[in-house]
């Protein structure tokens, strides 16, 4: 927090402890929460990392990771747009990405499933931020960050209806993304990305959350944002960022980043 606060880069935990582990990680991102809390932020969601089974397999994960979200961190763009303060911030980047809000908790992990809990979903960027030099960490140091999260903007919602699930579920899947940056293409990207089906990595992170000992489960108003659907680009203020899809009706995005950084 102090190296946040700060703009100081640090060690990560895992270059300065051999033991510290996952669930001591999650023991000092619910400190924070607690925090965040006694000052009066409430966690209203989470964040998801590391949806990539490939990345398991060689980081020996059982399953994906994630962090709070709270009431000062999630701001909803105003007609497809928003803009963003990153003059405090370390080293951000930004991270287009699906988000939830669900209206109950998720019963069942298969797509059809979760997506019968979900209220709306919405195209969205999530901005992170990384104290730990040249952005190299371990898994563990992802999580005692806080999960990079530094903002989430939340663009227009897409309510879903009972009928249009099951064509849902192949869209979330088959859908295509442009980052954009200044009007110009960065990167494309795909639902594929984040474990073949964005629903499906909301179903992930609801059965690991019940599995996790002293984790609270997902609940009817949380808001989760699903994992990134391109690379991560690195952002600075004075820029213009853009998120538009194909193939799955969500309303497009637009961000502005202001500053200066001091």
């Amino acid at each position: 927090m102090h190296a946040y606060a700060n703009r100081t880069p640090m060690d990560p935990p895992s270059a300065r402890h051999a033991d510290f582990d996952l669930a001591a990680a999650y023991a000092v991102e619910a400190e924070r929460a607690r925090w965040r809390l006694a000052r009066g932020h409430a966690a209203i969601g989470r964040k998801v990392g590391f949806a990539n089974k490939a990345m398991w397999r060689v980081l020996k994960l059982k399953t994906l990771l994630w962090a709070h979200m709270y009431d000062d961190t999630v701001q909803y763009g105003v007609d497809g747009r928003a803009s963003v303060s990153v003059a405090r911030m370390f080293a951000p980047k930004i991270e287009p990405e699906i988000v939830f809000k669900l209206k109950r908790p998720i019963e069942a992990t298969d797509a059809e499933a979760v997506l019968d809990a979900v209220e709306w979903l919405a195209l969205g960027f999530e901005i992170i931020d990384c104290v730990y030099p040249e952005w190299k960490f371990q898994p563990v140091d992802f999580v005692a960050a806080f999960g990079f999260h530094a903002a989430l903007i939340v663009g227009p919602p897409r309510r879903v209806e009972p009928f249009e699930i099951p064509s849902l579920v192949n869209e979330l899947s088959q859908f295509k993304v442009r980052l954009l940056k200044n009007g110009q293409l960065v990167e494309e990207g795909s639902g594929k990305k984040v474990l073949g089906n964005p629903a499906l990595c909301l179903g992930e992170l609801a059965a690991g959350l019940l599995r996790q000992p002293g984790a609270e489960p997902l609940a009817g108003g949380d808001l989760v944002s699903s994992g990134t659907l391109t690379t991560s680009a690195p952002i600075a203020p004075g820029e213009t960022w853009g998120a538009e899809v194909d193939g799955i009706d969500l309303a497009p995005l637009t961000l502005h980043t202001i500053g200066p950084v001091i």
